[in-house]
């Protein structure tokens, strides 16, 4: 059985508008993969069919060994995601939010509270447990995003543009943590468009026009050439 994240030859189309063209990629357990492209390449969507928010006519994508489209139930509860658009419900707290994800998953409700205690420790947000998540700042509300998405325990985790709207610090602070995370045995796919939160050890597919126009470690794609210029060049889109 496959583990990790597995796509091979998806395409979608809005109309006649190629969004995605016979993509094909792989992201191992432990592996951090940054997918880098410029705005409108088609990254969130691809997160949409990954997600499947919208389904694919054509191509296959497989969730830790799970196929999405003949097994998606099995598939999804190994999925966790971190969109690019808030979805905390800011009059809730923290616990709140986490525990009415917990209930919507079908979680144990014995595990439940210390299943959050775990997700919070671990990203530094325990303290913060039942402050109204319109209280929090922005990195905090990511952080608490992030947690939620690992509370189910999934292998494979997703980030579409997760630093979108936040300062350098709490840029800095959210990709770190989730480094440390592949660090410990996920698969994580990491969409960006910015070339300063990919580091020469991870993966990186390039996206433009719908295309993965590039594949491999970082450091090794770029050479002695700064990443931004390097993307540049590539993608006539400075980054």
């Amino acid at each position: 059985m496959t583990t990790g994240l597995s796509v091979r030859g998806l395409s979608y189309n809005y109309g006649a508008k190629k969004a995605l063209q016979d993509v094909s990629f792989s992201v191992a357990p432990g592996q951090f993969c940054a997918l880098l492209g410029p705005n409108g390449a088609g990254k969130s969507t691809l997160i949409s069919l990954l997600t499947r928010l919208l389904m694919a006519p054509a191509g296959d994508i497989e969730i830790a060994g799970h196929n999405l489209r003949s097994v998606p139930r099995r598939a999804m509860a190994e999925l966790g995601v971190v969109f690019q658009q808030p979805t905390l419900d800011l009059s809730l707290t923290v616990r709140q939010n986490l525990s009415y994800f917990a209930a919507l998953h079908g979680l144990p409700r014995g595990e439940v509270p210390g299943r959050i205690d775990a997700a919070l420790e671990q990203l530094g947000m325990r303290e913060r447990i039942d402050e109204k998540a319109r209280d929090l700042n922005g990195g905090h509300r990511r952080r608490t995003e992030l947690a939620r998405a690992l509370l189910h325990d999934p292998k494979v985790l997703l980030l579409d543009e997760p630093t979108v709207g936040l300062d350098a610090a709490a840029r800095q602070s959210i990709t770190d943590h989730v480094h440390d995370l592949a660090d410990q045995g996920l698969s994580v796919l990491w969409t960006t468009h910015l070339t300063d939160e990919v580091r020469d050890t991870d993966a990186l597919l390039v996206l433009h026009q719908g295309q993965i126009i590039n594949e491999g470690q970082a450091g090794s794609l770029r050479g002695d050439t700064p990443l931004s210029n390097w993307f540049l060049a590539r993608t006539g889109v400075p980054a």
